[in-house]
């Protein structure tokens, strides 16, 4: 019998002040296969960015979609909240290009400067550890807002 994997709870706590920073990892549910970016579904995720600032329901540092996975460091709307805003964003590629998600996704609030200086060199880095480019600023399925 498989274990049951651990519920995340991803509500957030009356003690985090809105604005707060997070890292987010969402994963294809097949790994280890090129199934955001071969396919051309890569730029119709970063496509989302802006629209989903318009809605007022995050702003995104940076966001890099990997061919199994995408990682980003975004702040929620107050009003919205990381698990609706994941969930409708998740919902809307499953639903449209037939992504098939691993279920839930992995937050984790970055509390101070160093985190996020050391999250957002772990996004943007993630294509050349890989060896999909030398250079972060090669590959081709990356936004980064600022001076990165």
């Amino acid at each position: 019998m498989k274990p049951k994997r651990k519920q995340l709870p991803h509500e957030i706590p009356s003690c985090v002040p809105d604005g707060s920073r997070y890292f987010i990892t969402v994963n294809c549910r097949q790994r280890d296969r090129d199934w955001l970016c071969q396919s051309g579904f890569a730029p119709q995720l970063l496509a989302s960015v802006p629209v989903y600032e318009d809605m007022n329901k995050w702003f995104v540092h940076a966001m890099v979609v990997m061919p199994d996975h995408i990682h980003w460091i975004a702040v929620f709307g107050g009003t919205f909240g990381v698990r609706p805003v994941m969930s409708s964003w998740k919902g809307y590629f499953a639903k449209e290009l037939g992504i098939d998600w691993q279920y839930n996704f992995f937050e984790h609030r970055l509390r101070n400067e160093a985190e996020f200086t050391e999250k957002m060199q772990y996004v943007l880095m993630n294509p050349v550890r890989k060896k999909l480019v030398t250079k972060w600023r090669d590959w081709p399925y990356t936004f980064a807002r600022g001076m990165w």
